[in-house]
């Protein structure tokens, strides 16, 4: 298995002629065109539903958290300090054309004007497929909306988060909007027996929008979400219930790949979402010297392998279909620490496994309330976090040949803060476009109340939909 850990740069320079912004990962000074410096910090989160819809698990997150990955990121910059000021970029312009067109922005709003240079990655089939996919949008709290225990009638977990039921035209809508992935959380455990045989009336319902995004022509991503928690009775990465979890992991995705087995790449499988200790005081932080987490982590990569198995033997497309898997928590250092394996693939496919990621980041801004509400593309105490674990991804993997997917990222409205959130939104596409790496927005559909408001695109008002972050999502990608 190809066991992912912090890398010594200077053989990655020599052997990949790899061009890195000057001090990746350290104090040190990154040169990306405004100024930002680079410190650690892969703090993620979970998505959640609109506040009083379901448990809000933002506020679970420790200061802890937030420096959990400092010593690794800090060697990475060490071991490259040699050599990463004379490689050369690969790119002139990178991803860094200045906006000409403000029309499309609120009066007052401006685009952040960036310059930061794509970095030199092998030429290979799998980096291309992830440059292709771009920029996402994540459908969320729809299809992965659940209550427990389950209603009645099933099909309206649909709608039980926000109340909206998703058409073909927000389909359309969304693409014409730019993005060109889409992905389809999937809960599952409201949805099948016994046996995790799924209901015939949901697949078909969520097949119907996988269907109208895939004939779009846009990448298409689903998967087993809110499955985790011990009363859903689905998975759970502990050693107690770790054959129920195997059975259920494979049953469920035995049943997606026949139905989808035809599909081409377009369509993208993800093994799970966030697998993680729900309800312990590791649930969102991996620590290295604990038992349980050292213990979850192999549990997720003995699932992430049934995945994979359950996927290549079930025939068609599959054999080849892109896959993405997860680390502890979906979070940064939950896919870099040393105990996470990415699984083994059959002979004869190159890269066809994916890191899935999720990165709200810096957390401070991007989820804690009310922690900081603006963001400056030059000031480096707001953006270093994203340099940051960027940098740890690409090294770990992108220069390894090694697809990465940020499954979901975002940043909540915090009273009006609309020119930092689109400042933001631009600063981090730039960044993972310059580095290889796709970014999926959260989107819950949320813009008013206490909650979580990550919706930009307005599914029961699509003209009130916020033009502004979207225009600039777009900008840099």
């Amino acid at each position: 298995m190809l066991r992912k850990k912090i890398t010594t740069v200077v053989a990655l320079v020599m052997a990949f002629d790899l061009t890195l912004i000057s001090g990746c990962g350290s104090s040190a000074p990154v040169d990306t065109g405004s100024g930002t410096e680079a410190q650690a910090d892969t703090q993620t989160v979970s998505d959640q539903p609109e506040s009083g819809e379901a448990d809000n698990k933002s506020d679970d997150r420790s200061a802890a958290d937030t420096t959990a990955s400092d010593s690794g990121s800090t060697e990475v910059a060490e071991d490259n300090s040699a050599d990463n000021t004379s490689a050369d970029t690969g790119a002139d312009t990178g991803s860094g054309e200045e906006s000409t067109d403000n029309t499309k922005l609120s009066e007052g709003i401006t685009m952040p004007k960036l310059f930061i240079p794509d970095l030199k990655v092998h030429e290979m089939e799998a980096l291309a497929f992830v440059k292709d996919m771009g920029v996402g949008f994540n459908l969320g709290n729809t299809f992965d909306a659940y209550l427990d225990p389950t209603p009645a009638d099933e099909m309206s977990t649909e709608t039980c988060w926000h109340g909206t039921y998703t058409t073909k035209e927000m389909i359309e809508d969304i693409h014409e909007y730019g993005f060109d992935t889409i992905r389809i959380p999937v809960s599952w455990h409201n949805h099948v027996d016994g046996d995790a045989n799924i209901s015939a009336q949901w697949l078909d319902r969520v097949n119907e929008v996988v269907d109208w995004a895939y004939d779009e022509g846009m990448y298409v991503i689903i998967n087993i979400h809110h499955d985790n928690h011990l009363e859903a009775e689905g998975l759970y990465p502990d050693k107690a219930h770790l054959d129920k979890s195997k059975k259920y992991v494979s049953r469920v995705w035995e049943q997606l790949s026949d139905r989808f087995k035809d599909y081409d790449e377009h369509l993208i499988f993800e093994a799970m979402n966030e697998p993680r200790l729900v309800g312990t005081d590791h649930e969102w932080y991996f620590d290295n010297d604990s038992d349980e987490c050292r213990e979850a982590m192999e549990c997720i990569n003995e699932l992430n392998q049934v995945f994979v198995d359950t996927v290549r033997s079930s025939g068609g497309n599959n054999a080849s279909r892109y896959l993405m898997c997860p680390g502890y928590d979906a979070s940064v250092d939950g896919g870099t620490n040393s105990f996470f394996e990415l699984p083994q693939d059959i002979e004869g496919n190159e890269a066809r496994i994916m890191l899935s990621v999720h990165a709200y980041t810096p957390y401070n801004f991007a989820l804690e309330y009310p922690g900081v509400s603006d963001f400056d593309v030059n000031n480096a105490e707001r953006t270093r976090d994203i340099s940051t674990f960027m940098d740890k991804l690409f090294l770990n993997y992108v220069t390894h040949g090694v697809p990465v997917v940020i499954g979901e990222f975002g940043c909540r409205d915090k009273n009006g803060n609309l020119q930092d959130r689109v400042n933001y939104s631009a600063y981090f596409v730039a960044m993972a476009k310059a580095r290889n790496i796709a970014c999926v927005w959260w989107d819950n559909n949320a813009f008013m109340g206490d909650g979580e408001l990550f919706g930009i695109y307005n599914r029961k008002e699509p003209e009130k939909s916020n033009t502004d972050i979207i225009a600039a999502l777009m900008e840099y990608k």
